[in-house]
């Protein structure tokens, strides 16, 4: 029997506690939002069913986010966005808090890094953190291969290798981690989906049963790779990056998938 086919069919949402939606490929690709995204949020509204996006990019604020959803026609708000530099911002206060931090990233980044109390230097520092730096310089590159070969922990905000855009895919922070993992030789700490920290955070945020959540995504490796660990429910959208045919030999099955969200609890 084909799983695949199973994973066509509906979803029971009458016991799901809350939901985790993925941003980039799942409700927009780049700056145009993914055909009835906006209403398949109004229907969560209306069955009062939790939701928290959750995006691994971290090249942006979540105050960013919020204005790039509600642009598009979004009615949402600050406390329904999680992002793998919020995560990463509690894992380093949590298991790091006095330890001094060298960011790879946007200046918004660092901003947001900085604004919630993590040291920042560029001498010496105990940790080289590498977010998705859409403003990335060789000197960035060699600076933080120097620490991490003198002794800096690298940390990751996320593992994807691509971002989506309206036309395509741009090189995500992915071969950045192999890069420096290869040419330093140490393992990365990588801190966003699949993390379950990740699912901890938003069961937290939206005050929900942990055993209830669903994520939605269209990602293999991070967003569904994260509902089968977590053993939650997940919805694959083939809006974005994965296609159906990607599932063979991942030993993941996806609880449902569909065309985008807009297909859902319609």
């Amino acid at each position: 029997m084909n799983p695949y086919s199973v994973c066509k069919g509906s979803m029971d949402w009458n016991d799901v506690s809350g939901v985790m939606i993925d941003m980039d490929g799942t409700v927009y690709k780049g700056n145009r939002m993914i055909p009835g995204a906006n209403g398949f949020i109004e229907r969560l509204k209306e069955r009062n069913i939790p939701f928290v996006f959750l995006t691994n990019n971290s090249s942006s604020d979540r105050t960013y986010y919020l204005n790039k959803l509600t642009g598009m026609g979004f009615k949402v708000g600050i406390d329904n966005i999680l992002t793998s530099t919020t995560a990463t911002i509690s894992y380093l206060l949590k298991y790091h808090p006095k330890r001094t931090v060298y960011p790879v990233g946007t200046q918004r980044f660092v901003d947001e890094i900085r604004e919630a109390g993590i040291r920042i230097t560029d001498d010496d520092p105990d940790v080289v953190l590498l977010g998705y730096d859409t403003t990335i310089t060789y000197e960035k590159i060699n600076n933080a291969y120097h620490f991490i070969r003198n002794g800096a922990m690298l940390v990751a905000t996320h593992p994807d290798d691509l971002c989506p855009t309206e036309d395509g895919y741009d090189v995500d922070i992915g071969p950045f981690i192999r890069f420096f993992e290869s040419m330093a030789h140490v393992k990365a700490t990588v801190i966003g989906k699949p993390n379950m920290m990740m699912v901890r955070m938003a069961a937290e945020r939206m005050d929900v049963p942990y055993e209830g959540l669903v994520m939605i995504g269209d990602r293999i490796y991070t967003d569904m790779r994260m509902a089968a660990d977590a053993g939650i429910r997940s919805v694959m959208v083939l809006s974005g990056e994965a296609r159906t045919e990607d599932l063979r030999d991942t030993g993941i099955v996806p609880t449902m998938i569909a065309d985008s969200v807009d297909d859902l609890l319609r």
